[in-house]
């Protein structure tokens, strides 16, 4: 009886070129190599340089001349005095517990918040809730400068001008922190809620045990940038506070642009202090982002 070889063979030919191309494409060639490593070290340098010149210069002393035609990268004598000299200049601590005390309220209620909505507009059905949906889209088209006056004659209507909380208040809850939180319970199959219904669950006990175990990643994303967003703010706390003493960091360190402009080893020691938490923070929480992008963003 004849074999079919002529088919087989065809399908094995197929095999090995599909394989041959998955080889490939794993395994660039070494041009293509050097060409992945030069774009990582231009951005590494655009993106850490700044950061890595200004802590170079905030640990150089008076002695080394910083506005050399060919300035050097290394302080040749390490100094930490600069630092000391940013916290007997102005009450660098005080500014810092400021901002600390604004961008936890933020994280706070962007947190919290942002969960509740998020869950309450993709998993449960309720009468307005496309309009909703729409109003919150509308918001994200309105640049912060237009509504920043209405924000401010609304802070202080409150009584909270000059206030912490009025700083941390507008903040407390960003619309496109709600749309990020319930695109993620969008993408939690809606097997698990009727599975979760069938043993009698109510709201509540889906979204802790069933919303919130799936959507980890996005709620690490959503701390991560309301922190860096509140503690880098700058427009409004100049605005909303007059009381030096309740002054934000980044507002606080103005006093060193103007006291000692031709002195920038202070200026960029202030830098650093500021720039140091947000490492912190991301450093903490980043593996908690990245194993909710690993786990697909749903469990079994």
């Amino acid at each position: 009886m004849p074999t079919r070889t002529g088919p087989a063979i065809r399908t094995a030919r197929t095999a090995r070129t599909v394989r041959s191309a998955r080889r490939g494409f794993n395994s660039p060639s070494p041009s293509g190599n050097a060409v992945r490593y030069a774009l990582l070290l231009l951005v590494l340098l655009l993106t850490v340089g700044p950061f890595l010149w200004q802590l170079s210069t905030s640990l150089k002393g008076p002695a080394e001349d910083i506005y050399t035609r060919t300035p050097a990268f290394l302080p040749e004598h390490p100094t930490l005095a600069n630092y000391r000299a940013v916290a007997d200049t102005i009450p660098v601590w005080t500014y810092a517990a400021n901002s600390l005390l604004v961008a936890a309220v933020a994280v706070f209620g962007n947190a919290v918040g942002a969960t509740l909505a998020g869950f309450a507009l993709a998993r449960l059905r309720f009468r307005g809730g496309r309009l909703l949906l729409g109003l919150f889209l509308a918001t994200l088209i309105l640049p912060g400068e237009v509504t920043i006056v209405s924000q401010y004659v609304t802070v202080r209507g409150l009584g909270l001008a000059d206030t912490l909380l009025g700083v941390a208040l507008p903040g407390a809850l960003a619309m496109l922190n709600v749309l990020l939180m319930r695109t993620a319970f969008a993408a939690v199959p809606p097997e698990l809620d009727a599975a979760a219904l069938v043993d009698g669950a109510n709201v509540w006990q889906r979204l802790w045990h069933v919303g919130l175990p799936n959507v980890r990643g996005m709620l690490s994303v959503v701390v991560i940038f309301t922190f860096i967003g509140a503690w880098d703010d700058f427009l409004w706390p100049l605005i909303v506070l007059n009381d030096p003493q309740k002054y934000t960091l980044t507002v606080g360190l103005q006093y060193l642009n103007g006291t000692f402009s031709a002195n920038p080893r202070l200026i960029a020691a202030g830098t650093m202090i500021a720039f140091l938490p947000i490492v912190v923070v991301f450093a903490t929480l980043q593996r908690f982002f990245f194993r909710g992008v690993e786990e697909g963003a749903v469990k079994g």
